[in-house]
Parts: C-alpha cells; sequence; structure tokens
C-alpha cells in the first residue's frame, strides 16, 4: 500500500508499413467490497513503429490509481488481487496479476 507497480510489454509491428497503436493498460480489482468494472482503463500511450520494429512500453501504477468509493462513499484503496492488461483495447489478452498488501511497518 502506498507503493508504485510497473507494468510492462512489447509492442511488434508485423505488418510491412509503419504504423501507430494506442497501447492501453487496464485493470480489474477481483476482491473490492463493492462491484468493481471488468475492466477499468488505468493509462494509455501511442506509439509509432516502423515495419517489423517492436518496443517496450510500461506503466508505472500508483495504489492510489487503484482507489474507489466504498459503500459509505469514502475514497479507498483496498488491498488484494488485481488482473492487468496492456493491449490496443479493452479485449486485450495479453494479462498478468498483481497484489496489493497492507503495510504495518512503521517508517522511521
Amino acid at each position: 500500500m502506498g507503493g508504485t507497480i510497473e507494468i510492462s510489454a512489447t509492442l511488434f509491428n508485423a505488418g510491412e508499413r509503419a504504423g501507430e497503436e494506442v497501447a492501453q493498460l487496464y485493470i480489474r480489482d477481483l476482491v473490492g467490497n463493492v462491484t468493481r468494472p471488468i475492466r477499468e482503463l488505468k493509462g494509455f500511450r501511442r506509439v509509432t513503429l516502423e515495419a517489423g520494429e517492436s518496443t517496450r512500453i510500461g506503466f508505472t501504477l500508483h495504489t492510489d490509481q487503484l482507489a474507489f468509493y466504498n459503500r459509505r462513499m469514502v475514497l479507498v484503496t483496498e488491498p488484494g488481487m488485481f488482473y492487468a492488461w496492456i493491449g490496443g483495447d479493452s479485449n486485450a489478452g495479453l494479462r498478468t496479476e498483481f497484489e496489493v498488501i497492507e503495510s504495518h511497518q512503521e517508517w522511521g
């Protein structure tokens, strides 16, 4: 809690011409105490690739970006499991998962 996670993927232009892609990052909260969207857009980046070119694209996601309004209408970030996808649209198939944990460690 209070940290960041780096999520990345390699994009490849398999076409015969240069092209643009809007790489999009979606997340899903698997254990929220209220019903959450199946895929929620958290970031996007436009990328231009020459034919046959590939590049690594990354997103930094802070736990604050996972916050939502609970039943009491208080903005909270809850610990738990999440899925993340990177792709050209909300039907992206490239998925990973991560867990947000509560930190009980005190920093001095």
